[in-house]
């Protein structure tokens, strides 16, 4: 069995140790890191051996808080998936932190069932975006009206049936079922998707299906 390795950013040492709590008491997770701000954490980090897969990051942290921690992660652990756990559940911060390339957004007081889930989901999917994230997104994308960009390569049908099931978060050996291909094809028309839509993750897949309305993703599935 795969274990999730876990890192949390948090300055409430109270929060930061009963989340380990949670999900050490998990076979599949374990928390290898803790940080109780953004020099703390990416100090660590640089004197890791075993990178984690997943941080979880608080935005309020003294020192450097988590904007500025996810403006590094971008280009310095570009495979290290951020899942934001903040007590700012606004509008602003979720779209900024998506862009700085967050997989993921939750509300501090969310049950520990529900970040649990959204762990395994972001390790599975490379991303999770709940209806209320969702929602918000496209939200900005409405109000920012932005053009269909003119793409130098069109989407095949297959392609644009693999995004659209990417989009609604199935992964990748369930796409593979749903289509009967291969898992390898799967991720292969992934990738090229990537480099078509001029995406560095999976998550940016989404937002920009979304904004060229490639793909209609419903809010509940």
């Amino acid at each position: 069995m795969k274990v999730i390795k876990i890192a949390i950013a948090d300055d409430e040492a109270l929060f930061r140790k009963g989340m380990k709590l949670i999900l050490d008491s998990y076979q599949s997770l374990q928390v290898i890191l803790e940080a109780e701000n953004g020099v703390d954490l990416l100090d660590k980090l640089t004197l890791s051996k075993d990178l984690p897969d997943i941080l979880l990051l608080d935005l309020k942290m003294p020192e450097m808080n988590g904007i500025e921690v996810a403006k590094i992660m971008q280009t310095k652990y570009p495979t290290l998936k951020t899942i934001v756990l903040s007590t700012y559940f606004s509008r602003a911060f979720i779209i900024n932190m998506i862009e700085l390339s967050a997989v993921a957004y939750l509300p501090k007081n969310s049950l520990p069932k529900e970040v649990v889930e959204t762990i395994k989901a972001v390790y599975a999917n490379g991303f999770y975006y709940n209806s209320e994230v969702l929602t918000i997104i496209r939200e900005n994308i409405i109000s920012k009206k932005k053009p269909k960009a003119q793409f130098s390569l069109e989407l095949t049908v297959r392609e644009k049936e693999v995004l659209q099931l990417i989009c609604e978060q199935y992964a990748a050996p369930e796409i593979a079922d749903k289509l009967f291909i291969s898992p390898r094809t799967v991720d292969g028309h992934r990738n090229n998707l990537l480099l078509k839509l001029n995406c560095k993750n999976v998550a940016g897949l989404v937002v920009a299906a979304l904004q060229q309305q490639i793909v209609e993703i419903p809010l509940q599935y």
